[in-house]
Order: C-alpha cells, then structure tokens, then sequence
C-alpha cells in the first residue's frame, strides 16, 4: 500500500527531492512561491491569533534579500565580462611595443638597453647602479626626483671609467631616498611584446621572447 504524504508525515525521500528541487530554483522562482504562500496563510489566518505583523515583515526582507543578492550577481557578471572583452581587446595592440616588467636584469645589446623603477613614495634622488657578475658597481645613473609610481630609463652601455660595457646581461638595483630615508623601489626591465595570446582560463598573456610569457597584469609600465 503506497503512503499517503500529509502535512504531518512526509516521507524522507519526499523531502529530499523537495529540499533538491528547492535548491535549483531561482529567486524569482521563490520570491512567487514565498507570495502564493504568504496570501494562502493570510486568507486561512485565525481571526481570534493573526499573523505576527513584525514576522511576515522579516519573512519578505528576507526573500527580498535573496532576490537582490541574484540580481547584484547578474550585474556583476556582465561587468566582468565586459571588463574581459575590454580587457582582451586592449591586448591585442600592445603587440611590437615595449613593456616595463619586475626583474633587475637588463639586456645590453651595442649602446642601448632600457629599465625602469617603481616607487612605493615619491623620492628626491633616485639612483640605478649597474653591477657585474662580481657584485662590483660599474655605473651609477643619476634618474633624479621622481613621484610614486613607475618610470624608465635607459643605459648607453657605459661604464664609470667611459669604456663600453660588453654586450649581455647586467645586474642593477635602485636606490631611492626622501629627507635622507630609504623610499621602496622595485627594479624593472625592459621587454618587447612578441604576440598576444588567451590562456584556458580567460587570462590575456604576453610573449615577451626571453623574458617569458607573462600575464597582462605583469606589466608596470610602457614604453
């Protein structure tokens, strides 16, 4: 004999496919549902015990609640993807232009190799020291007062003693100071961008030939 489902007894397997069901619909779906209730309840109120007036006024904040949330989600959705398309379709004319990246090694090829800064604080004197492999500064490169943010500069190949700095890689830092204290600076490089590419997981990356590939967001600065 089947078992009738009542108001006082419903079945374990009866609740589970409702408690299912439930979690699948939409807000909408039970902002209605809430409603239809709400006006069945009122109409079959006991006149002599009504309805609590500070309850059924929590009870819809709360479904409203519940249907605002979705539709923030839904605003906020569009507005990641638009950022995404805008995003992508800003990449794609960065390719052939140069790019300012963390890392303190610059690549000297003849009389030309670009680097950069980035201030955590505006600094009165900010100065690149290129290095040889022993740690020993060959050059000092006076860059002068610069605000916060990111700034290049570029290295004509010469050492202190004006000879010609041989051609390959060259450790520098920055030092960088205010009123005499130590600003935060970070060391960038210099990097042209080959080609533009999307990853799997929606991320715009950025060939960058020997330095990499690198996402978008790598990128300090231009140039």
């Amino acid at each position: 004999m089947t078992t009738p489902i009542t108001s006082t007894g419903t079945p374990n397997a009866a609740a589970n496919a409702a408690a299912s069901a439930s979690s699948l619909t939409s807000a909408a779906d039970q902002q209605d549902r809430f409603m239809k209730l709400l006006v069945a309840q009122m109409k079959n109120q006991d006149p002599l015990n009504p309805m609590d007036n500070a309850q059924m006024t929590s009870q819809v904040a709360q479904i409203n609640t519940v249907g605002g949330i979705e539709k923030l989600n839904t605003t906020v959705n569009s507005l990641l993807a638009a950022f995404g398309n805008l995003q992508a379709q800003t990449a794609t004319q960065l390719a052939g232009r140069g790019v300012l990246i963390e890392g303190n090694q610059l690549q000297l090829t003849g009389d030309y190799a670009v680097g950069g800064v980035q201030l955590g604080a505006a600094a009165d004197t900010v100065t690149v020291e290129i290095v040889d492999a022993a740690g020993v500064v060959g050059r000092r490169i006076p860059v002068g007062a610069s605000p916060a943010g990111s700034r290049s500069f570029v290295w004509d190949g010469k050492l202190a003693d004006g000879s010609q700095a041989a051609d390959g890689t060259w450790k520098f830092r920055v030092v960088a100071t205010s009123a005499g204290k130590d600003v935060a600076a970070t060391p960038l490089v210099g990097a042209q961008v080959l080609s533009v590419s999307h990853a799997a997981d929606g991320t715009v990356q950025l060939d960058l030939g020997a330095k990499g590939v690198k996402p978008m967001d790598a990128v300090r600065s231009y140039f």
